[in-house]
């Protein structure tokens, strides 16, 4: 499942190029490099912060707008079967 929390992680990690990703159920931040390696080999990339940003037209939304974004990617993912 997708959280604000997770939209908020990934707005402010310090990482290189950070993604949200999807592997073995469970929702989590990583630098882009970080899915070519096993450990997230199969893993589904959601989103990355810049076009998050994009979408958002800021780096610093309200919780309205992180709580939208994850409600929608939840969704997605869920048709997903994710």
């Amino acid at each position: 499942m997708i959280t604000p929390e997770h939209i908020e992680a990934l707005l402010e990690s310090d990482s290189d190029d950070p993604v949200l990703i999807v592997a073995a159920g469970s929702s989590v931040v990583v630098p882009a490099s970080a899915t070519a390696t096993d450990r997230y080999r199969g893993a589904m990339e959601i989103i990355s912060r810049q076009d998050l940003v994009d979408q958002l037209g800021t780096d610093a939304p309200s919780r309205r707008d992180l709580e939208e974004i994850a409600t929608r990617l939840d969704a997605t993912v869920a048709q997903l079967g994710a």
